[in-house]
């Protein structure tokens, strides 16, 4: 139990931090959220609880070809914001879209016989 909240902790922590650095610097919070640090925490979590380098594997391979979907959000959200579209409209439209990505990038990949 002391293991799971020592994670809970850490993965939070990290996420408050870097929200409270954007405050300050949005381009250093920009650089730390772009950094692939919450998939590395999971990789570290996960190799230490199963102790599975093919686990960890596939997961990072999953990784890879579902970050792909997300990409056009972090364009279609500043897009609409500048378009001084509603931050909350503009939000759900960028979510939409990506979840429609996603679902897309899903069939593709089984298409392709690719396993996630």
């Amino acid at each position: 139990m002391t293991y799971y909240i020592f994670k809970l902790v850490t993965t939070a922590g990290l996420i408050v931090a870097i929200s409270e650095i954007s405050k300050r610097s949005t381009f250093i919070g920009g650089l730390l959220a772009s950094l692939p640090l919450i998939s590395l925490l999971s990789i570290l979590w996960l190799y230490i609880d199963t102790g599975s380098s093919t686990k960890v594997s596939d997961f990072s391979r999953s990784v890879f070809w579902l970050v792909l979907p997300s990409l056009p959000f972090f364009l279609l959200l500043p897009y609409m914001l500048r378009k001084e579209f509603n931050f909350y409209v503009s939000l759900g439209v960028s979510v939409a879209v990506m979840m429609a990505l996603y679902l897309v990038m899903v069939a593709v990949l089984r298409k392709w016989l690719i396993e996630l």
